[in-house]
């Protein structure tokens, strides 16, 4: 299975839509330099499909990549399908783990407020960064 990533996405506070930066660099036990959501944690870099977004976008939302605060929008891999433990090999270098599939919003964050949805709760995943590198749009991202 492989897919590609079509956005990089960065914000500077938890909880916020996150501006595609076009490129970054995944940092080992860290996560996307330079993002709220980087720390030592399993939940380190967020993932979510393209394909996801344009649901929204059939349901009349307005959401572009980034606006579920995800870190790398993907295009061509069913991210939710897969399990924790799979490794993802991301650009040309960086490497991760999956650790968590979707998780649970106690309340409803800000871009559930400015979007009318979030998808991330249901089809988003989270990655722990094993081996880091650059990343860009454009960059494949595969199964290891």
């Amino acid at each position: 299975m492989t897919g590609k990533i079509v956005a990089v996405c960065t914000s500077g506070k938890k909880g916020m839509r996150k501006k595609n930066i076009g490129e970054g660099m995944l940092v080992p036990d860290h996560g996307l330099e330079g993002d709220a959501h980087a720390g030592e944690w399993h939940r380190q870099v967020s993932l979510l499909a393209l394909e996801s977004i344009k649901e929204m976008r059939a349901k009349g939302l307005d959401v572009n990549p980034g606006d579920f605060a995800e870190n790398l929008t993907t295009e061509g891999l069913v991210l939710v399908n897969l399990p924790v433990g799979t490794k993802l090999r991301i650009g040309t270098e960086a490497l991760g783990e999956v650790t968590q599939i979707g998780k649970v919003c106690h309340n409803k964050c800000a871009i559930y407020y400015q979007a009318g949805d979030c998808v991330m709760p249901r089809e988003g995943i989270f990655i722990k960064v094993l081996k880091g590198g650059p990343v860009k749009v454009g960059d494949i991202v595969e199964l290891a």
